[in-house]
């Protein structure tokens, strides 16, 4: 059997896939399991021991971790493509009405996916949505409507030695204080209503540095760089943050997470990177269904406030100058870091 799973965009959703692709691999030991992702995005996965082939979608270059290489190509190349593979089945992840008609398109005899954006005729197998459960367990859900068993539920990630390797030669490079805890801090998001604000990141970045003895590393697409380079700090810094935005990739990213303490930063894919490799997290949440996605982790302090206005998701500009995220304080995120238990490497 030869099955195809569309899930492409967005490092977080990528993440979350794991325990679909681990289930649906229990279920179909012997089928050949191709996966539709996204450039860049989708490489964090791409070591998947339960996926044989990785497809990549390049139609779009908007995103900062969608820059493909070489020429992007069209959506009615890949219905081309993917008619040449002669597939029994798809599972799409994704839930716009695209994805679907590209499966349609593509002539899959089996496709099955959720009931959104009017797409349901394009489907053999119809699926509802819960707006109000996890994201990965929502995944597991067009598994299941299958019949099949869903045995765990757990992330995981693998990594490859010379992304290990790299990591290890750049904080040689850095010269890293060998008796100080690592954390990386990710003061960006795609979407600035779920920044928290910078000159609070900056007390932190400082608690960090002059009383918590800990060596704060920068990561993040190339565009992200000057963002770091310019902050401003109120004092000096015992120890300097290292700004590796840019320098590292996807991959490298990931395995640079594995060989941190701890990670803090506003909801983004990088929580759902540090969580897979079992980093623990300090996340900040506010506009973003918090249930949906939260960082899945026993040793996570996932923080947000408690408004009625929450979660309202960003669907349009916020009349409250961003309150859900400015009522998390600084001395809340200086008490996580305090009592944060921190992950044996």
């Amino acid at each position: 059997m030869k099955i195809l799973v569309v899930r492409y965009r967005f490092i977080g959703d990528m993440i979350l896939t794991i325990p679909f692709l681990r289930n649906l691999r229990y279920a179909y030991p012997d089928a050949q399991i191709d996966m539709l992702v996204a450039p860049n995005s989708g490489e964090v996965i791409e070591n998947c021991p339960y996926v044989n082939n990785f497809i990549y979608f390049d139609t779009n270059r908007k995103h900062k971790y969608e820059q493909g290489k070489g020429k992007k190509k069209s959506f009615w190349h890949y219905v081309s493509e993917l008619k040449k593979e002669k597939y029994d089945k798809a599972y799409v992840l994704k839930r716009s009405f695209s994805s679907a008609a590209l499966c349609f398109l593509a002539g899959i005899k089996e496709r099955i996916g959720y009931d959104t954006e009017g797409r349901g005729f394009l489907l053999t197998k119809k699926v509802e949505y819960n707006n109000k459960k996890h994201e990965s367990l929502c995944f597991l859900d067009v598994l299941e409507a299958e019949g099949n068993k869903i045995q765990d539920t757990h992330l995981e990630n693998w990594i490859n030695k010379e992304n290990t390797n790299k990591i290890l030669s750049l904080f040689d490079k850095h010269n890293l204080k060998t008796d100080a805890k690592k954390a990386v801090v990710n003061i960006t998001a795609t979407n600035e209503g779920k920044v928290w604000d910078k000159a609070r990141f900056i007390e932190i970045i400082e608690y960090l540095s002059n009383e918590k003895n800990v060596q704060v590393i920068f990561i993040g697409a190339p565009s992200d760089k000057e963002t770091y380079d310019n902050i401003e700090y109120s004092k000096e810094l015992n120890i300097k943050p290292i700004n590796l935005c840019g320098e590292v990739n996807i991959k490298d990213s990931l395995a640079l997470l594995k060989e941190v303490d701890f990670l803090i930063g506003n909801d983004s894919g990088n929580l759902h990177m540090a969580a897979s490799v079992k980093t623990p997290v300090i996340g900040l949440y506010g506009p973003m269904p918090f249930e949906k996605w939260r960082a899945l982790g026993e040793n996570n302090i996932l923080l947000k406030a408690n408004l009625d206005c929450m979660p309202c998701g960003l669907r349009k500009p916020c009349p409250y100058n961003k309150a859900c995220m400015n009522n998390i304080g600084v001395e809340e995120v200086k008490k996580a870091i305090d009592n944060l238990t921190y992950q044996e490497h």
